[in-house]
């Protein structure tokens, strides 16, 4: 077990190229972090720092209080699982298993109960005998992780593991990841572009964006309160819908619809009456009501609930574009009219995209 952390960490490349910048955090003890972002947004660089396969051109990185930021990767005492397996073809599972063991030159009786417990945690007491080519992905994939729990490492670090799997086998093999955590109560990084991976596997979120964090928090945190536009909009199935509106004394005034606010919206608003804001509706708070009307272009029936796409109608005349999540089947048809009401808001500045709590002004 380990406390991890990552204190002003930059990575920069040849030319000046920042490919993370100012990265913080202080993983706790037994904590599972994952670092979740669109392609691109610096979260497997910084993954990868942490493992010492890349180098740190800022800051420093703590493992239990002592700085290894100039710390080989074989000394760093952490073990990870890479999105390809990596496992070796003409090694059998308990071979491939063993393998880092063997190469430390463990006593084989060691060597040995620890594969064997490894592979009864994870289901693969009978496949040891097997070679990787004639396991499944997600049997491979148990096979490298298994591969990291025989080491003990501190750290456990998952660089995407479950890109390379099936829709069916990516939420089979992410409860085992999970079961796993709970099990061993280990110090867990893992990465993924994949919003669903976060809110069901991490303790807390490092949600990130072109190198920088964004937020950082509870999968409820990250859900109900995002601090931007960027995690409203990335976090949650479908996006948040997004309008531009107008705040006035009793209602926001938007493109083609007037929304009324309730006590604490207006206290959370007072100083932006007769400005312009971003208001963030998530589907699902969009419910059949009264306020705003909806010209229904296509239905998406997903048995529980029905995604209704559609825009803001007033007259003849539509304007923004919406998703609603509505409760049960509902079969509205291309060119209904669907009425629908708001039962939470989300408010952000225009110009800063931030969010506005209303703790601006105290």
């Amino acid at each position: 077990m380990a406390n991890l952390k990552l204190q002003h960490i930059d990575k920069i490349y040849d030319g000046g190229v920042k490919a993370v910048e100012d990265f913080n955090l202080d993983v706790q003890d037994g904590e599972l972090i994952v670092l979740v972002g669109p392609s691109g947004c610096g979260k497997s660089t910084t993954l990868r720092m942490v493992a010492g396969l890349e180098d740190i051109s800022n800051g420093h990185l703590l493992l239990d209080g002592k700085d290894i930021t100039r710390v080989p990767a074989k000394d760093r005492d952490m073990a990870m699982v890479f999105q390809n397996y990596a496992l070796y073809g003409h090694m059998t599972i308990y071979e491939n298993m063993a393998f880092s063991l063997t190469l430390r030159k463990e006593d084989p009786n060691v060597i040995h109960k620890k594969v064997l417990a490894a592979a009864e945690i994870l289901n693969l007491t009978t496949q040891l005998n097997k070679k990787p080519g004639q396991l499944s992905g997600g049997q491979r994939q148990r096979v490298a992780m298994g591969r990291a729990i025989v080491r003990t490492p501190k750290v456990f670090l998952f660089d995407e593991p479950l890109s390379n799997l099936d829709a069916k086998l990516r939420g089979s093999t992410r409860r085992e990841i999970l079961l796993l955590h709970k099990r061993l109560q280990a110090t867990m990084m893992y990465v993924t572009h994949d919003q669903t991976e976060a809110l069901t596997l991490a303790d807390r979120i490092v949600c990130m964006s072109m190198g920088k964090v964004q937020q950082i928090g509870t999968p409820l945190e990250l859900y109900d309160h995002p601090a931007n536009i960027f995690v409203a909009t990335f976090i949650g199935l479908p996006p948040m819908n997004m309008f531009d509106v107008t705040v006035r004394a009793d209602h926001l005034e938007g493109k083609g619809f007037k929304a009324p606010l309730d006590a604490e919206s207006k206290k959370i608003l007072k100083n932006y009456v007769g400005k312009e804001i971003v208001l963030g509706v998530r589907p699902e708070n969009l419910v059949e009501g009264k306020d705003i009307a909806v010209k229904v272009t296509d239905n998406e029936n997903l048995g529980m609930n029905t995604l209704v796409h559609g825009h803001i109608q007033d007259g003849d005349k539509t304007f923004d574009r919406v998703v609603c999540k509505l409760r049960g089947w509902c079969n509205y048809k291309s060119g209904d009219t669907a009425m629908i009401s708001i039962n939470r808001m989300h408010f952000f500045d225009k110009d800063t995209t931030v969010a506005i709590t209303g703790k601006e002004s105290k």
